[in-house]
């Protein structure tokens, strides 16, 4: 007989909604943290036994000490076995709170190499993974030996944002020693890096015991570094399994993995290829975002969140986790900005069109075929119309 379980799921973000649901339909109790702001989204609150709201003006910077003290609270009732991060910014929280009250998943250690991209760097470097050359920011000798011996340009990224925010490129050493100087006292949350020419890839996978279950790998079309920082438009479509990349990241990818300590669940990591070899950027313990995984599910029919859930249930109960069927289909996702509030889909009737965004002030699509150059054929169509009729851009918050 299956036995009942408490989840307590953590997100400053409006995502997940179905792994909450799969949870819910295995028979488990949901408690959900999230931040006031995202309290009006369209949570499953019908299947959430309770929810609570951090009141922060950053939604992605909670005071942890609250968090642990209203968390210590409902401990008291309710029985929590289960943490789950369900954003980037939140790996690090469910982290904190599992050493604090002693429960099993990541601590703060392993947490770290999926959301620190130094320790994400340092950690490659020493399991033999290649990575682009890099340096920490906290001693000056280090810095300018590491400025001598590599080439410009460099990228200067926060350790801990997720994405590409807060990245700033440098063009020179003076250049570099300028930005040292504003970064101030917060150098240190800092790394510079340099930059490698090439196609920007994702893995998304799935992990059960240590082992990778469900992998599929894609490329983005246009570098997300170019799309934050320059108004671009946003698309990604999945690799053919017969294509050479495809069998090099998912070979890199299962190094990364194992060298990361991942046992169970959900991970996005990205890779550039370059001159023909992979070299890895950075992992997260999560679904990918920017509906990546709608991308996944509609091109294998595989929803990452729902095994995700699956595979939390199956470590519990103690039991074998049966990985999923995936059909080897193709799709391609593009999204914008748009200057319109609401795009009318009625006037786009082509066949590979397998999913729309429905968000104000924005556009997407999702098309879906068994060949890839039909998607991309889409894609390069679409991302005309939307150039011409949609795109807006607004600056980037750092």
């Amino acid at each position: 007989m299956k036995s009942e379980f408490g989840f307590l799921c953590i997100s400053c973000e409006f995502k997940g909604d179905d792994f909450i649901r799969e949870v819910a339909n295995l028979g488990h109790r949901i408690y959900l943290i999230t931040s006031e702001d995202k309290r009006d989204e369209p949570w499953p609150y019908d299947l959430i036994t309770e929810s609570f709201y951090m009141p922060e003006k950053d939604p992605r910077k909670w005071n942890l000490d609250d968090m642990k003290l209203g968390v210590a609270h409902l401990m008291r009732e309710a029985k929590i076995d289960r943490v789950i991060a369900l954003d980037d910014y939140d790996v690090h929280k469910a982290a904190n709170l599992r050493e604090e009250f002693r429960m099993p998943g990541m601590g703060e250690t392993t947490a770290r190499h999926f959301y620190d991209k130094l320790a994400m760097r340092i950690q490659a470097n020493d399991a033999g993974i290649p990575v682009p050359g890099f340096s920490a920011l906290f001693n000056d000798a280090d810095i300018h030996r590491f400025l001598n011996n590599s080439h410009s340009p460099w990228f200067v990224k926060p350790r801990s944002d997720a994405g590409t925010l807060g990245i700033r490129r440098v063009e020179s050493e003076e250049a570099f020693w300028e930005l040292s100087e504003s970064l101030g006292e917060s150098r240190h949350h800092y790394l510079i890096e340099e930059f490698k020419s090439g196609d920007v890839c994702h893995v998304d996978s799935l992990s059960h015991e240590s082992e990778i279950v469900f992998t599929r790998s894609s490329q983005y079309l246009n570098p997300p570094f170019d799309i934050a920082h320059g108004g671009g438009i946003f698309q990604s479509c999945t690799l053919d399994f017969g294509d050479t990349r495809h069998k090099q990241l998912n070979a890199l990818n299962k190094k990364v993995l194992a060298a990361f300590g991942m046992k169970h669940g959900a991970s996005h990591s990205e890779y550039i290829m370059h001159e023909g070899e992979p070299l890895f950027l950075e992992t997260s313990a999560r679904v990918g975002g920017a509906n990546l995984s709608n991308m996944i599910h509609i091109a294998s029919d595989v929803n990452l969140w729902s095994e995700w859930a699956k595979i939390e249930d199956a470590v519990l109960q103690k039991s074998s986790y049966a990985a999923p069927e995936s059909k080897p289909g193709h799709a391609g996702i593009i999204a914008s900005l748009s200057r319109h509030a609401r795009p009318d889909y009625r006037q786009y009737t082509d066949s590979e069109i397998a999913w729309t965004l429905d968000k104000d002030h924005h556009v997407g699509f999702i098309f879906s075929h068994n060949n890839q150059d039909r998607v991309l054929n889409m894609l390069e169509k679409y991302s005309k119309i939307i150039a011409e009729d949609y795109h807006a851009a607004v600056p980037l918050k750092e």
